[in-house]
């Protein structure tokens, strides 16, 4: 992508979010906030936390990002009997009696890492050098990932059963933490309708993985006034 200043690049940026949230709209109903929170991770390239109870269309959020933005998408329910290679991938012996790596889910754009805290926390640290290093290594090869790479994972905050509360380590590489809240009755009722009645939603994808590249580096450079009380 070429801007002729800055100005132009930003006011870019600030057109395709827009158009982006537009977008997003004809699918998620209400969730600003959320919605919000969600984009500003991927185009600071960090992570994203959501806490909320099953229902709250976390998972349509996540796949109708990925579409928008036209990345690729995986998503991991993380269970008990959940194994590190099954995330990252494993080694395997071929037919030529050498070793072969197979890659996991983690290799993708976005990552939904659904109810994540219902894993062993072996199988969390899992995810640590991935979403901190942004690659993965398997017998002493290191292996990049996709990039753009963003996580986007879940919590249930009702069932604390057979759950594995996420330690600091890790609850550090999320940029957010966000909760997730109930519609109101007026959205409640467009979801309602939005899914019983016969019609099919196209949407546009607004942006490609270079120029979400490019719009993370904009926004890096970006400077940010401190403030002194």
């Amino acid at each position: 992508m070429q801007f002729k200043s800055d100005k132009e690049a930003v006011d870019a940026l600030s057109t395709s979010y827009k158009r982006v949230r537009e977008e997003i709209s004809k699918v998620i109903v209400g969730q600003d906030d959320i919605v919000k929170a969600v984009l500003i991770s991927i185009f600071s390239n960090g992570h994203c936390l959501l806490v909320g109870v099953p229902g709250l269309a976390k998972t349509l959020l996540v796949q109708t990002v990925s579409q928008v933005l036209d990345m690729s998408f995986n998503r991991i329910q993380f269970t008990p009997d959940l194994m590190p290679s099954d995330i990252i991938g494993s080694e395997i012996l071929s037919e030529d009696r050498t070793f072969k790596f197979i890659r996991g889910p983690v290799f993708s754009n976005i990552i939904l890492a659904d109810e994540i805290n219902r894993t062993p926390p072996k199988t969390q640290a899992a995810l640590l050098e991935a979403m901190q290093e942004k690659i993965v290594t398997v017998g002493g090869v290191a292996h990049p990932l996709p990039q753009p790479f963003f996580v986007l994972a879940t919590q249930n905050p009702i069932e604390q059963e057979g759950t594995y509360p996420l330690p600091e380590a890790q609850l550090d590489r999320f940029m957010f933490n966000v909760s997730l809240t109930y519609p109101s009755f007026e959205e409640e009722i467009k979801v309602v309708k939005n899914t019983t009645e016969n019609r099919k939603v196209s949407l546009e994808k607004i942006l490609n993985v270079e120029q979400i590249k490019y719009f993370q580096a904009l926004v890096r450079n970006i400077p940010v006034t401190a403030y002194h009380h």
